[in-house]
């Protein structure tokens, strides 16, 4: 566990006001580029590879920002109430009020849609935010998510949700079961990348296990295949499980990010 003490920032009003949590490494200055970590689902900001990257940020000197969604590690809520789109709002209330200048913004799994969700919400409403994003590098990304659940659900946990708005998924991490409800895949199908394909205008680095039980290869192809402009680059690690947290992973992560913020 990181051992510094959380801050939180306001997101929302209204009945749809709450708190989350955030750690953030201050840069050189307000115009020196920075990272800002998106974490998978049911991750924190205190895992792994958000901890790596934030002691190689401070190495080098460099604006580091990484945050609980509600309902996730130190971040008020239940887990139960969360949407995409609440934690899409999130992940753009932190961007656009915790972080200055160019940065690299790092997703992993479901973080990895929504920073795909984030570059297309600020190119389209603010881009002279979306100008600060220097580039995407995405750890398995788990675009389209309500796509991506539901076909790896059972046709059991299908009728599950049908007929009882919850299904407890089992995960194979140790950190309990997910549950994933009817209202949660309702509002993951608003915030698909779509049918057309996406220009995402910056370089967007891709790492993928190709032993990945949860988010298939494949799925990384097809994303390659929508976006367009010719700026997404892959590495695949052929051992490399969901995580990829070894230290192997972590180096390759940490050279990924560093040749991108320097370029």
């Amino acid at each position: 566990m990181d051992a510094h003490r959380p801050q939180f920032m306001v997101v929302g009003s209204g009945p749809h006001r709450r708190c989350i949590a955030y750690l953030r490494e201050a840069a050189g200055g307000p115009a020196e580029p920075g990272v800002i970590w998106l974490s998978g689902l049911k991750s924190e900001m205190t895992g792994t590879k958000a901890s790596a990257l934030a002691e190689w940020a401070r190495a080098q000197a460099l604006g580091c920002l990484r945050f609980d969604y509600s309902g996730h590690g130190q971040s008020p809520g239940r887990f139960e109430d969360g949407t995409l789109g609440r934690w899409l709002e999130e992940a753009r209330a932190a961007f656009t009020g915790l972080t200055s200048g160019p940065q690299v913004v790092v997703g992993s799994s479901m973080g990895g849609g929504i920073a795909l969700l984030l570059l297309r919400e600020l190119m389209a409403a603010a881009p002279r935010e979306a100008e600060r994003v220097k580039a995407l590098v995405l750890i398995a990304p788990a675009w389209d998510m309500a796509e991506l659940i539901w076909s790896h659900l059972s046709a059991s946990a299908r009728q599950e949700i049908s007929e009882k708005g919850i299904y407890l998924r089992p995960s194979r991490y140790g950190d309990g079961p997910y549950p994933i409800t009817r209202a949660f895949l309702q509002e993951a199908r608003r915030h698909r990348i779509g049918a057309e394909p996406f220009d995402p205008g910056r370089p967007v680095h891709i790492l993928h296990g190709l032993q990945d039980p949860d988010v298939p290869w494949e799925h990384t192809l097809d994303l390659v295949a929508h976006l367009s402009g010719d700026w997404t680059r892959v590495s695949a690690v052929p051992d490399g499980e969901h995580r990829l947290s070894r230290p192997q992973d972590l180096a390759l992560l940490l050279d990924v990010v560093g040749r991108l913020i320097h370029s």
